[in-house]
């Protein structure tokens, strides 16, 4: 029916009413709970209209329906279904960050070598592998070639993980390897240590997983248990083990610590050559030490491998391989080049044929790990092409058959097809190989034609490298861009392999072309995690969004994202609160919404443009969450009288932008005393201007309360929550003096009372105009007195006029003039404790007619159609005492006086009485329980003789103790509460949640239901285009 009555009453302001109809109101049935709103309006703008134009036309036109869009905002989707959740910290795409970071502190190097001495159980070929670390031991002598070689795998570790201490030990006793050990891990402390053991020099180990070592004269060869190995070491560690049937030690430790059947908590990583029944190769064309040169140098120990495989090995030259230009670290050269693709081929095949979680923990946890087993997979493919398979645990999946393997042998060609001109001229140009270009290409078709249905893109950990190059970096920043805006499981994806470090570093960078899509990637990074927010603040990446939100060349979506991130880093942080504020992003906020115009679109006043209004959607939203719960802001924001520059806005046409004014408003009102810890109080700001400012919001936000859009009226209650917390003994005096028991001279001229009607004419100040006056019928009871004022508000009678009560037609709606129904409401009203919240308020009082005005929309919007608003205004009643209680019904037979007449009839007669209602029946049909409590006072025989009992409701104090009452919430009956339950009644505002939800969907495509609008769009045209015949042919019926 809201759609009709939209449709309808724009045909009505089209042809039959001549008044101009603000656009304020066009969104007043923007959601099926605004209807009876919509229809209100409606009658009341046809009647007046009538007066001055009785000959109006009634015709009508198709030019005057909507083409564009019809209720198909994201505001009218499951407003009461469903709750909002805005970014998590805990939730899905918390997932991809690493529990425990780790660093290997210490290098513990075994080399077991026996140089000159062959082991027993080893029959060597001719010619055999003889190089050890690229040396030959039998070079030079063999005392020097063992120093040589220790020192020179100690180097190679060390350019591994520069920080770890290497320590070795060159044909070592048991003695030696139990101090070295202890030594490794006394220096890690809880630090991972890498033992690294050699045995190429002694038998392979035992059946029972035993090393040999030797003894002190070098007569024997001495068996190390790997029980006594392992409690020396302890965890974290990782094992490497280069022997001939290694696999025998990983079964022992597999044994030792129960992996196969239970798992193990224990952090061991281990890495064998080979399974338990195998042999280390032979052939001369390989190291002896062939698994750990994969190890610790791939690149070498891959090139070499690749030209004996490739076209290249009749022109290159094997020697051409050791001279190759340039460092591992600069990508601008050869070395680099070829480094820098071998990374990104592994952490591409590890990334696919990889679990998440194994992934993170071998190839993001430690750094030095990550190289070992990036170097592991090349180690497979190497040993497998010589009947060798290297094992691990955790095992891993085969990769030595990899497609990505091909990709390195086309890029290693065509790097090695320079290298004997890069060495004959030191100054040629290094060409730089096509491979990230070409693989970037591969990502934008999967891009073009891959969704979240399909297999994840393999080239994600491609696009991680190819940002450490500026050549690449725009268009591999646009591309990451273009798929997190797939969904939370691409910015699941993206997080996952390592993308975040990246972008973070991205944010120390000047480059203007990389700004707009930095700031996108980071509103869809920060859409889904909050968490992230805390390395933005470590980091200083908050001065980078507020730069950009400052700047007027971004388009004004781009920089409603810059707030929104901001609003992130912000929102529950404290930290983040004062960063921003220190560089100041109040005076950014303010700035940008000042100059405004009421009933106009914002006109930015610097650049003189319009405001996009997402934009100041995320403006008011961002200043809400800054000075959330943060006096030291709302000292800033007052004193920048930023409540001036937020009214205006509530006039906005958009119910986003008035909602989220609203909820900037509602965080600048004074929480009490516990909000204000640490503030100096009058020295910061004074108590006047505090209370002007506060009077000057509270009138603002009651002049919304009847706004057309749920999502504003929903935002008033939980800043009225705010503001009933904070003047809670202020409210509950007001709201006492509302239900006090009425006296018998009330009682006596009760049918004085039935004249007495609403005036209907808003609240007493111009600027606490409220739309509809009649909004306050039938919410308040009975009353005698307001706040402390000693003027009778009812004497002889008649009501006094100098009552903020009168003035506001509350009478319209006493307890003595409830409904005839069993059925009745009720609330209680909970003095000195109300319902758990002590009143402590320290806030300076305001005028009781604002108290007044407050109850009034308070009550208002607990009888809200829309459900959820109801609940919101009940709970913010609550707050002031006010609460839905469930009573047993008042027994007639013991309380009746003695000749008062009794009766079963449902239906009372109070003739001459103006009927209204409780509160609480316009939501009569979401209450699960029946209120049934005595009636408010005895009735009285010379005026209610021969009427019937009526089960109303009424308010005391006793009963929050009463066993015969109920509370819709334990917590809030209870006599005390901590600060945290005192905070937890309040209403809980979801347009923050809400607006985040527009940027976790599609933004820079159009998204998958977009063929689905039009045909919603044309259902709900007709739909109203039939409802307007069917009016038409009424109106014809009754002769309108």
């Amino acid at each position: 029916m809201a759609l009709g009555d939209l449709m309808a009453s724009r045909y009505s302001q089209s042809s039959v009413m001549t008044a101009v109809v603000s656009n304020h109101f066009d969104e007043c049935a923007s959601s099926h709970e605004d209807a009876d709103f919509a229809s209100h309006r409606r009658d009341s703008e046809t009647a007046s209209s009538s007066h001055g134009n009785a000959s109006a036309s009634t015709t009508t036109s198709m030019e005057y329906l909507p083409q564009n869009k019809v209720l198909c905002e994201l505001r009218h989707e499951a407003f009461e279904g469903c709750v909002p959740t805005g970014p998590s910290d805990n939730g899905l795409v918390s997932k991809w960050r690493p529990k425990d970071r780790m660093k290997t502190g210490c290098v513990a190097l075994v080399l077991c070598l026996n140089i000159g001495v062959d082991p027993p159980d080893v029959i060597k070929i001719s010619p055999c592998a003889r190089m050890e670390c690229w040396i030959d031991p039998f070079s030079m002598a063999s005392r020097k070639a063992m120093e040589t070689i220790g020192k020179t795998l100690s180097s190679q570790y060390e350019r591994w993980q520069p920080k770890a201490r290497c320590r070795y030990q060159l044909d070592p006793p048991v003695e030696e390897v139990k101090k070295l050990c202890n030594t490794c891990r006394k220096y890690a402390k809880t630090e991972r240590v890498l033992f690294h053991y050699n045995g190429h020099g002694v038998p392979k180990p035992t059946a029972n997983g035993e090393i040999w070592l030797f003894n002190m004269s070098y007569t024997q060869y001495i068996p190390l248990p790997i029980s006594d190995l392992d409690s020396w070491l302890k965890t974290p560690s990782i094992y490497v083990f280069d022997c001939s049937a290694a696999g025998l030690i990983i079964n022992a430790f597999h044994e030792l610590n129960d992996w196969g059947a239970s798992g193990s908590s224990r952090d061991c990583i281990l890495l064998a050559a080979c399974e338990a029944h195998e042999t280390l190769p032979q052939s001369a064309e390989f190291p002896a030490d062939v698994f750990t040169s994969c190890l610790t140098t791939p690149i070498k120990m891959a090139l070499r491998w690749f030209c004996k495989r490739s076209l290249l090995r009749e022109s290159l030259d094997d020697s051409l391989i050791d001279k190759i230009p340039g460092r591992q670290n600069d990508r601008k050269t050869l070395l680099g080049e070829l480094n820098w693709i071998f990374t990104a081929v592994t952490d591409t095949i590890a990334w696919n044929v990889l679990p998440r979680d194994l992934f993170q923990r071998l190839f993001r946890q430690d750094l030095l790990v990550a190289s070992l087993f990036r170097n592991f997979l090349l180690a497979e493919r190497i040993m497998r092409s010589a009947n060798c398979s290297p094992i691990s645990h955790p095992m891993l999946p085969p990769t030595h058959q990899h497609h990505m393997w091909d990709a390195w042998d086309m890029a290693a060609e065509i790097c090695l097809a320079q290298l004997p001109s890069l060495i004959e001229d030191p100054n040629a140009e290094f060409v730089a190989s096509p491979f990230f270009t070409e693989q970037l290409t591969a990502f934008e078709v999967w891009l073009d034609h891959g969704s979240e249905h399909k297999k994840p893109p393999e080239q994600l950990p491609i696009v991680l490298q190819v940002l450490l190059s500026q050549s690449h970096r725009f268009r591999a920043l646009y591309l990451l861009g273009r798929f997190l805006d797939m969904g939370s499981w691409a910015v699941d994806l993206a997080l996952s392999v390592g993308i975040f470090p990246y972008v973070l570093k991205l944010l120390q960078t000047i480059t203007p072309e990389l700004r707009q899509i930095l700031v996108f990637i980071w509103t869809k990074i920060l859409a889904l995690d909050k968490s992230c927010q805390v390395d933005l603040v470590k980091d200083g990446g908050h001065t980078y969004f507020i730069r950009f939100l400052d700047s007027m060349e971004a388009y004004p979506e781009q920089r409603a994202m810059a707030a929104f991130v901001l609003a992130v880093i912000v929102d529950g942080h404290r930290r983040g609160q004062e960063v921003c504020i220190e560089a100041g992003l109040i005076h950014v906020c303010l700035k940008h919404l000042q100059g405004s115009t009421p009933n106009d679109l914002q006109v930015d006043p610097l650049s003189k443009k319009k405001v996009d209004p997402l934009l100041l959607q995320w403006l008011c939203l961002c200043m809400g969450k800054l000075w959330e719960d943060f006096p030291e802001a709302q000292i800033i924001g007052l004193r920048a009288d930023a409540p001036a520059i937020y009214v205006p806005l509530l006039s906005e046409p958009q119910p986003e932008v008035r909602a989220c004014a609203v909820f900037a408003l509602g965080t600048l009102l004074d929480m009490g005393a516990d909000s204000r810890d640490g503030v100096g109080g009058d020295d910061e700001c004074d108590d006047d201007e505090k209370s002007r400012a506060e009077i000057s919001i509270v009138s603002s936000l009651l002049s919304v309360v009847s706004d057309g859009s749920p999502l504003v009226r929903a935002e008033v209650a939980v800043a009225l929550g705010r503001f009933a917390f904070g003047h809670n003994k202020h409210l509950k005096s007001i709201a006492a003096a509302y239900w006090k028991p009425q006296s018998n001279s009330l009682l006596n001229s009760l049918p004085s009372l039935a004249n007495i009607k609403g005036t209907g004419s808003g609240f007493s100040s111009s600027n606490q105009y409220m739309p509809h006056g009649n909004i306050v019928t039938s919410q308040i009871g009975s009353l005698l007195r307001v706040g402390n004022d000693n003027s009778s508000v009812v004497q002889d009678g008649s009501v006094s006029t100098s009552s903020p009560l009168a003035n506001s037609g509350i009478m319209h709606g006493s307890p003595l003039s409830d409904d005839s129904s069993q059925h009745s409401d009720s609330g209680i009203l909970n003095r000195g404790v109300s319902n758990g919240v002590v009143n402590h308020s320290s806030s300076k009082p305001l005028d009781n007619a604002m108290y007044s005005q407050s109850v009034l929309a308070m009550c208002t919007l607990a009888k809200d159609p829309s459900p959820r608003i109801a609940s919101l205004g009940r709970r913010v009643l609550s707050i002031i005492g006010i609460e839905q209680v469930v009573a047993k019904p008042f027994k007639t037979s013991s309380s009746v006086r003695p000749g008062e007449p009794t009766t079963t009839s449902p239906s009372p007669n109070f003739s001459g009485l103006a009927r209204s209602s409780s509160w609480f029946d316009m939501n009569g049909g979401h209450l699960p329980l029946s209120f049934l409590t005595p009636p408010v006072s005895p009735p009285r025989p010379n005026f209610l003789t021969g009427m019937r009992r009526v089960y109303s409701l009424e308010f005391r104090p006793h009963l929050i103790n009463s066993p015969d009452s109920g509370l819709a919430d334990p917590l809030l009956g209870s006599g005390g509460s901590s600060g945290a339950s005192e905070r937890s009644l309040l209403p809980q505002s979801t347009i923050y949640n809400w607006s985040c939800g527009y940027f976790s969907k599609p933004l820079l495509t159009v998204s998958d239901d977009s063929e689905e609008i039009p045909a919603r769009r044309e259902e709900r045209e007709n739909f109203a285009l039939e409802h307007i015949v069917k009016c038409q042919h009424s109106c014809g019926f009754f002769g309108c």
